[in-house]
């Protein structure tokens, strides 16, 4: 397998896996449903509870701090896809297209800039963030 088609494939089962926790879940899951779909139909309702199943596994393992989880999970993920491209490699293009539209970046929402800036003293915590904030603390 072209070693372009294996880094494809990682970079689109890492940011299937990563994107599972974010808002934009719900079109990552759409399109590589579709994109099953498209290549074997039959696979595609168990992919779509394959992705949903490892979503659940990756926000447990979040909230349980375990990062080789969602580490193997991405590996999982990786597997397929490159799978899926060595039996099928005519979807290269369309797996490029689907990340090229769930673009992992941070959007500029035109917003404008953040500026934060705390103090604290004693045994005093300030948690701080431009966008989304997860705290866990035990």
């Amino acid at each position: 397998m072209e070693a372009q088609m294996v880094e494809l494939a990682r970079a689109a089962g890492t940011a299937v896996v990563t994107l599972m926790a974010t808002d934009a879940w719900e079109r990552t899951r759409d399109g590589v449903v579709a994109l099953w779909q498209r290549v074997s139909p039959a696979r595609a309702d168990g992919v779509e509870g394959e992705l949903e199943a490892t979503r659940d596994d990756l926000l447990a393992a979040r909230e349980d701090g375990d990062d080789l989880t969602e580490q193997e999970l991405r590996e999982e993920w990786v597997g397929r896809l490159r799978r899926l491209l060595r039996e099928q490699p005519e979807v290269a293009d369309e797996l490029r297209r689907i990340l090229g539209e769930l673009d992992t970046r941070p959007q500029d929402t035109g917003a404008g800039t953040v500026q934060l800036r705390a103090e604290a003293s004693g045994s005093g915590r300030v948690y701080q963030a431009g966008r989304d904030q997860h705290i866990t603390e035990r």
